[in-house]
């Protein structure tokens, strides 16, 4: 109940007082610094776990898929797979009510750092400006200590492994790898690092590796995708981190899906948002939805003069 009179109290932009919102930011940090970088994540017999992309701040977006497909509960699981805040100028409101569900369901709601839940892009891309504005530094300097405990991987049913960008740099690696960086004591990813691969790459048509457009990371081929699926005797690579037209798009002979959950990107892409249904036997369903009004607050209000549209 609490959960929901707060995301209505968020829908009309009234604020929750600061003492629930350092609550819930606290309980979830003790929660997450207990996990290790690769949280294993298995579906019930009649349970369905729903994979959502970035959300990027935008609150009345990211309702709609609560409207879409059910809130949270013990039997609808969510995974949300990083870029929950920034560009949208509603991430306070999105980032607690993630947490807040976290809470209250935490083998049921699941969330992976994206490459947006670090301090260099809070500072350029309106996180936080959004919560000074909204309630202290202090909060932000909180959010910004719990962004570094957040896992950096999933695994379902040990056969579908979701990150938020991608692949790596190198042949060798190995989950084991990925479950033991060391997110806690390293906090921002360091450029060429396991940890800055995962939250940073692309995939590309060609075979190989080659240089990230975005200057961070790397871009990997089918190849690559398929070595790693095999050496780790898993089947498919889930990821988000890119705005795609429909939503999400299949590639790598079907083995790497991007999954992006933000419709009409910063207002200007025109794209449809989308997320991933998963049934206990593995099975995938994608539904897609379109942009849903939101109050006449641009996207990136609370931003640095700096910031650009596409990282």
């Amino acid at each position: 109940e609490f959960i929901e009179e707060m995301m209505e109290c968020f829908k009309n932009q009234k604020k929750i007082h600061r003492k629930y919102a350092f609550q819930i930011i606290l309980t979830v940090r003790k929660m997450m610094l207990e996990l290790p970088s690769l949280v294993d994540v298995n579906i019930p017999q009649n349970c369905k776990l729903t994979v959502c992309g970035d959300v990027h701040g935008q609150f009345y977006d990211f309702l709609n898929i609560f409207k879409i497909n059910g809130l949270p509960s013990e039997e609808n699981m969510y995974l949300f797979n990083g870029d929950f805040v920034d560009r949208g100028s509603f991430s306070v409101e999105v980032i607690l009510t993630l947490f807040a569900f976290k809470w209250l369901y935490p083998t049921s709601v699941y969330l992976t750092r994206g490459n947006h839940e670090t301090d260099d892009m809070n500072k350029v891309y309106g996180f936080e400006g959004e919560v000074k504005a909204k309630y202290s530094e202090q909060m932000f300097e909180l959010f910004s200590e719990t962004f570094t405990a957040l896992p950096l991987a999933h695994l379902i049913n040990q056969k579908i492994l979701v990150v938020h960008g991608g692949l790596f740099s190198r042949d060798d690696v190995t989950l084991d790898d990925i479950r033991n960086i060391d997110r806690i004591d390293k906090k921002q990813p360091e450029h060429g690092s396991l940890m800055c691969e995962l939250l940073w790459s692309d995939p590309q048509l060609l075979p190989g590796r080659g240089p990230s457009k975005r200057g961070v990371g790397i871009q990997f081929g089918p190849d690559v995708t398929e070595k790693f699926l095999k050496r780790n005797n898993i089947d498919l690579l889930i990821r988000s981190h890119e705005v795609k037209e429909n939503g999400y798009v299949v590639e790598h002979n079907g083995k790497c899906i991007t999954v992006f959950s933000a419709p009409n990107y910063c207002d200007t892409i025109g794209n449809k948002g989308a997320l991933i249904n998963i049934t206990p036997d593995l099975q995938l369903a994608y539904k897609t939805f379109e942009a849903v009004p939101h109050p006449n607050v641009r996207p990136m209000a609370y931003a640095s003069q700096f910031g650009g549209l596409f990282t």
